[in-house]
């Protein structure tokens, strides 16, 4: 049973992983919100499977913590950003959509081979998750670093706090709750912090462009 569980866990791991593929390709702004909100809800689910398959009732309250966040709050919140900026589109991406996804496979092999000796040392139901942890965030900070719209880059920090999450929880069976609870009203202060940032640039420069952020430094 314990091995269906942990085949289980893994295939919600691929799912997070096919998500953050799906991200690094998309240039529409409202459907990678959509896609940051199917994996809290992947998140979710896997976080719940690990609670009931250890017993560990503090699993629950992450779960539901992070539904609370990561399906509901924050994307209601960056709905609302996008419509009073009135973005839809993120055009000019650093590089271009292909050699992205190459970067993300050469990413995703990297994480895997750096994985594999950790893994073998955990005794966790779902060893092989960590690899798939680590390449989703790896493939989180490719979609940081090559957007030059500010929406984009927030949730690609988003979307590597959950790769960082999902490896805490299926590879150490989750943080202590004082800890998840720090880190949730983080993440959700960072948030809060970053959407006064993007409004701040779109007042200044007309444009959520951070290449912008180059004339202040020249000024």
């Amino acid at each position: 049973m314990s091995e269906l569980f942990s085949q289980f866990i893994n295939l919600l791991g691929a799912v997070l992983l096919l998500l953050a593929f799906a991200m690094i390709s998309q240039r529409r702004i409202l459907s990678l919100i959509h896609l940051f909100t199917l994996q809290g809800a992947t998140l979710v689910l896997a976080t719940s499977v690990v609670g009931y398959v250890t017993q560990q009732p503090h699993l629950y309250v992450s779960a539901a913590l992070t539904f609370v966040l990561k399906v509901v709050v924050i994307p209601v919140m960056l709905h609302r950003v996008i419509d009073r900026l009135d973005v839809r589109w993120d055009v000019e991406t650093l590089i271009n959509i292909p050699t992205t996804m190459l970067i993300g496979i050469l990413l995703v092999i990297f994480a895997f081979n750096m994985a594999t000796p950790i893994a073998q040392l955990s005794s966790s139901i779902a060893r092989g998750s960590l690899g798939i942890a680590l390449a989703c965030v790896l493939l989180s900070f490719l979609m940081m670093i090559t957007r030059a719209k500010a929406v984009p880059q927030v949730i690609g920090f988003l979307s590597m706090e959950n790769g960082l999450f999902f490896a805490a929880t299926s590879a150490t069976y989750g943080m202590p709750m004082v800890v998840e609870l720090g880190i949730a009203l983080d993440v959700l202060i960072g948030v809060l912090i970053l959407g006064v940032f993007m409004f701040q640039i779109r007042e200044q420069f007309d444009s959520l462009d951070i290449r912008h952020l180059e004339r202040l430094k020249e000024d």
